[in-house]
């Protein structure tokens, strides 16, 4: 597998996305909503009750930081199906299919064109989340809560494992069915996990300390290497190039 080649197909589909307005709808909608609605909701919450709890903000920051990684794993559904299904759909993946690129080639930079752009996003999202929480908690705290360890696991380790895993998910599913609105169906239940991890976090039922969040982040990575294994058995170019309808 030659990654110069991988990134040829990267850099071929970011010129596709740049047309594509829904893409970038995708990448800014969510990073945005968490990043000024959390704060706001803190604000307004503390105003309405003359203050928060320190043991109850942290809690809250932490459990809302872990939105990163549901966004993570939710929003490049949008750039992964099209990437293949929308490329059959548009009649423009068969050209590329008959190179004498690898399967494994082809989907590394698919896969690449889909994290790089997400992870760019959330990361920017979350510079601003950090911002917003530290502004706003500030005169609660007494001191600024972020940048910390937990969110640096969450920003740099978590959240570009939960986007492989999504975005092999979605390569593997895109290879199955042959619209998009189908695709982005299944690759839907991708964020469900983390959103479980979220809500257990909300009802004490765990605690997302750094040894935790390493923890979920060892087993994602794990799944991350099974997927791909997966997703290049399952891609079968020549069933896409003459079964597909």
């Amino acid at each position: 597998m030659r990654l110069s080649k991988a990134w040829i197909i990267a850099l071929r589909d970011f010129k596709i996305f740049r047309r594509q307005r829904y893409v970038w709808y995708s990448l800014i909608i969510f990073p945005v909503i968490i990043s000024i609605l959390f704060p706001t909701v803190i604000q307004l919450v503390a105003v309405r009750t003359g203050g928060l709890p320190a043991a109850r903000i942290t809690m809250l920051l932490d459990a809302f930081s872990m939105f990163f990684v549901i966004g993570a794993a939710f929003v490049p559904l949008s750039i992964a199906t099209y990437t293949i299904v929308g490329e059959k759909v548009e009649k423009s993946l068969e050209p590329l299919l008959a190179t004498p690129l690898t399967d494994g080639e082809i989907l590394l930079g698919k896969t690449i064109s889909a994290f790089i752009p997400t992870l760019v996003a959330m990361s920017i999202g979350g510079i601003i989340f950090q911002v917003g929480m530290d502004v706003v908690t500030f005169p609660m705290l007494n001191y600024y809560y972020f940048p910390n360890w937990t969110i640096a696991v969450i920003l740099l380790i978590l959240m570009p494992a939960a986007i492989i895993m999504s975005v092999e998910f979605s390569v593997i599913v895109s290879s199955r069915v042959n619209d998009v609105r189908s695709a982005m169906s299944f690759g839907i239940v991708m964020f469900l996990p983390f959103m479980g991890i979220y809500l257990a976090s909300e009802l004490g039922l765990i605690t997302l300390d750094i040894i935790t969040l390493l923890l979920i982040a060892g087993v994602i990575f794990v799944i991350d290497v099974i997927l791909f294994f997966v997703s290049t058995t399952m891609f079968k170019r020549e069933e896409i190039l003459t079964k597909w309808k």
